[in-house]
């Protein structure tokens, strides 16, 4: 009996597809959009899609028409054709604004963008196309069903985002290779991070981060620079321990702190000595 399952199953199948293939060639458009219902509910979006796709310019003018454009974008959707699941649920938006499907569509648009969304170390453009579609889908519908929801996606890209920012500004600390420049640019992308995202997890690292640029900024600086740039250095040690007390980073900043209180006072002899040396000439 085994042996002839393979066959039994071979011909099951090319009768599935003689089917499919038969409906799709049909012109009787009543049996052809029921023929994508039933695969639609049988989750065999390929088939249903295109069929519907088929459809829709038969359909214009009948009540069908809507519902067919709507399953349409929700078969590319569950096929993770999400750039075009956004496009057919943006299409469907603009075309049927007052469709009892509008919102749903707005936020599967919003979703299928989301889920294009790459992981936080690559280029976010389209997770920030994500946001702004989120963003727009809670203005429009503010008492949607689909609220709590939205706000919780809204929140996971955010967070990537934040991420990818943090990142980036960490990276200009790396990179630094003992050139001032690059330890300015550091404590530069460090602040902006900080303004950017005041209530980050990341901005008491942040924080100990700017302090070590902004040491290394001034060793690394000419001499008639580094008095100045040392002092900024106690300045953000100081903000540091204020806003951090209990910080994982308080030994080291306070290290920081401390060499830097060392190279303040050899700049201090070392401009009493050349102030001593110039009097006496």
């Amino acid at each position: 009996m085994l042996s002839y399952l393979p066959i039994l199953l071979t011909v099951l199948l090319l009768g599935s597809c003689g089917k499919y293939n038969k409906i799709l060639k049909s012109d009787d458009v009543d049996k052809k959009y029921a023929a994508a219902l039933s695969y639609y509910e049988k989750e065999e979006y390929d088939k249903a899609g295109a069929l519907l796709e088929d459809l829709m310019p038969l359909l214009k003018g009948r009540s069908e028409y809507e519902r067919a454009n709507f399953l349409y974008a929700y078969t590319k959707f569950y096929q993770h054709l999400y750039l075009e699941s956004s496009f057919h649920f943006t299409s469907f938006g603009q075309t049927f604004p007052r469709s009892q499907y509008a919102e749903e569509a707005a936020f599967m648009n919003a979703r299928s963008l989301t889920n294009e969304s790459p992981s936080y170390n690559l280029d976010q453009q389209s997770t920030a196309q994500a946001m702004s579609a989120l963003q727009e889908f809670m203005r429009r519908y503010p008492q949607s069903k689909y609220m709590a929801e939205a706000n919780k996606v809204y929140d996971e890209l955010s967070g990537k985002v934040e991420v990818k920012a943090f990142n980036s500004a960490k990276q200009y600390y790396k990179l630094t290779n003992y050139d001032p420049q690059y330890y300015k640019a550091a404590v530069v992308a460090l602040e902006n991070f900080r303004k950017s995202y005041p209530s980050s997890v990341y901005n008491e690292e942040a924080a100990y981060l700017r302090i070590d640029a902004q040491y290394n900024y001034a060793k690394e600086s000419i001499e008639s620079k580094q008095q100045e740039r040392f002092a900024e250095v106690v300045t953000f040690y100081q903000a540091f321990i204020d806003a951090y007390p209990k910080s994982k980073f308080s030994r080291s900043a306070e290290q920081i702190y401390e060499a830097t209180q060392q190279e303040l006072e050899k700049l201090k002899k070392s401009q009493t000595v050349t102030a001593t040396t110039t009097t006496n000439q």
